[in-house]
């Protein structure tokens, strides 16, 4: 039936069953019951597929809104699908060098360069640093749903916006 394997000191337990390898949470879930029907793991795993498609719906939503400012800054709404390149969009967008792409890569530094890239964007369209702080780097979907859908919110470019 379900034999138990473990490596080195207990750390990762995998529970073996006609040579098929199962994760340790499935592992866990069938060796505490013998009679399980494996209820346990469809439920898990229906809410783990839940959860997915929820997490999927939001960053199409982010995708969307990010598209909207894109194209509102002049700059092409498909760059958001690009890896990297849409970082160097957005920097563009805020104003800033595109070797900032590299601190982009080091860790925490990366933290600090988002939170100046969204106080730039901000300042490109207008608004202050705390909406840049607040709506595009903590919660970052809902700030540019409001830049890319608001029709009181247009680029006006980062020249003009430092002499504000």
């Amino acid at each position: 039936m379900y034999t138990l394997v473990t490596q080195e000191a207990n750390i990762v337990i995998l529970a073996k069953k006609e040579g098929i390898l199962m994760t340790m949470i499935s592992a866990l879930l069938l060796q505490g019951d013998t009679n399980t029907n494996g209820a346990a793991v469809a439920g898990l795993l229906a809410v783990g597929g839940v959860m997915m498609i929820v997490m999927l719906a939001l960053a199409v939503v982010f995708i969307v809104g990010v598209w909207k400012v894109f194209v509102k800054a002049g700059q092409p709404g498909w760059a958001i699908l690009i890896p990297f390149y849409n970082v160097y969009i957005l920097l563009k967008i805020a104003g800033k060098p595109g070797w900032w792409l590299v601190l982009f890569l080091i860790p925490f530094v990366n933290i600090v360069i988002m939170i100046l890239v969204a106080i730039g964007v901000a300042k490109a369209f207008g608004q202050s640093a705390a909406f840049g702080v607040f709506l595009l780097f903590l919660l970052c979907g809902i700030g540019y749903l409001i830049l890319g859908f608001g029709k009181n919110y247009r680029y006006i470019g980062t020249a003009t916006a430092v002499a504000r």
